[in-house]
């Protein structure tokens, strides 16, 4: 079973950076698609970002070009790297393993807030 545990959010200006990181337990990270959701205050969770597990991303057009998902399997860890920032992009912020195939349930984390301030 994994576990997820993101870390990373905070406050920030309109226009800064934020780096997320979500670190998961167990040894089949590397057999696990990943991805980053976020959900504004009143609204539906929204997917932001996927990596599958060979590294294929895809990403939101409201994202695009100002964020960038990777993963890093040695240490268990997938990141969402945040540019550029805007006051739309607050948000809590949810890492997502899913692995079609494997057998393994999809897991959640526990989400980190980003707020961006104008």
């Amino acid at each position: 079973q994994v576990q997820l545990v993101e870390s990373g959010g905070g406050l920030v200006q309109a226009g800064g950076s934020l780096r997320l990181s979500c670190a998961a337990s167990g040894n089949i990270f590397s057999i696990m698609h990943m991805a980053w959701y976020r959900q504004a205050p009143g609204k539906q969770r929204e997917l932001v970002a996927t990596i599958t597990s060979r590294g294929t991303t895809n990403y939101a057009d409201s994202v695009k070009g100002r964020f960038t998902i990777s993963r890093e399997n040695a240490k268990n860890t997938v990141y969402l790297q945040m540019n550029s920032l805007k006051p739309e992009d607050t948000a809590v912020y949810y890492c997502y393993a899913y692995g079609p195939g494997t057998g393994y349930p999809e897991v959640w984390g526990q989400g980190t807030l980003v707020t961006v301030s104008s």
